[in-house]
């Protein structure tokens, strides 16, 4: 279940001058994840003062899923890149730490989704995992991954997205452990269900 229902912690829309429909036209909505927070207990990040925080440097209609930072908001601003520094800034200067900062609007979260190679998803959601990379990566070392999978274990990966079924699961995964060493591009990983479940709250 999200954190909070479409609406918990929002600012107003119709601030800044503008009509509420002038400004709801202008709306953009984006997919914000997190990486390493509330994670052994080091960058506790509780989504509720996110929320919060979110809504007072002025993004709209903030919700979040779960405690492991997954956020859907709105903003004006049309531009992903300072969506991200946005969202970053305002963590670091209330809770000290800048998490690394993953932002798609929703047709690329879609496509994501869309793309995805693996049908066990629909059986086995937490065996598929969705790996989101900052940026491509055509220098990446595919046959370095292949020998660290184990049986059962397949990946692909495509454009901003690595897929991986882990049928054996993901924390004990080598391929997982070690995946940084191959992928040159900062990565956060997503298992199906909650990719699924951040997609529900656009």
């Amino acid at each position: 279940m999200p954190d909070a229902p479409p609406g918990h912690g929002s600012a107003s829309i119709g601030r800044g001058g503008g009509s509420s429909r002038e400004m709801l036209a202008a709306m953009a909505t984006w997919i914000v994840l997190l990486r390493g927070v509330n994670v052994g207990g080091r960058h506790k990040l509780p989504m509720a003062a996110l929320r919060e925080l979110l809504a007072e440097v002025g993004f709209e209609n903030v919700r979040t899923y779960i405690q492991s930072g997954n956020i859907v908001l709105d903003s004006a601003d049309g531009d992903r890149d300072s969506v991200a520094r946005s969202v970053q800034r305002a963590i670091e200067e209330r809770f000290g730490f800048a998490p690394h900062t993953f932002v798609l609007d929703v047709d690329a979260f879609d496509a994501a989704i869309a793309a995805n190679p693996f049908s066990q998803g629909d059986e086995d959601p937490k065996a598929i995992h969705f790996f989101f990379l900052a940026e491509p990566d055509p220098t990446a070392d595919l046959d370095g991954l292949r020998d660290l999978a184990t049986q059962g274990e397949e990946f692909v990966l495509t454009g901003e997205v690595l897929y991986l079924h882990t049928p054996n699961g993901f924390g004990r995964s080598k391929l997982v452990e070690r995946l940084h060493r191959f992928i040159g591009a900062e990565t956060t990983a997503r298992n199906h269900r909650s990719v699924m479940a951040i997609r529900a709250l656009v």
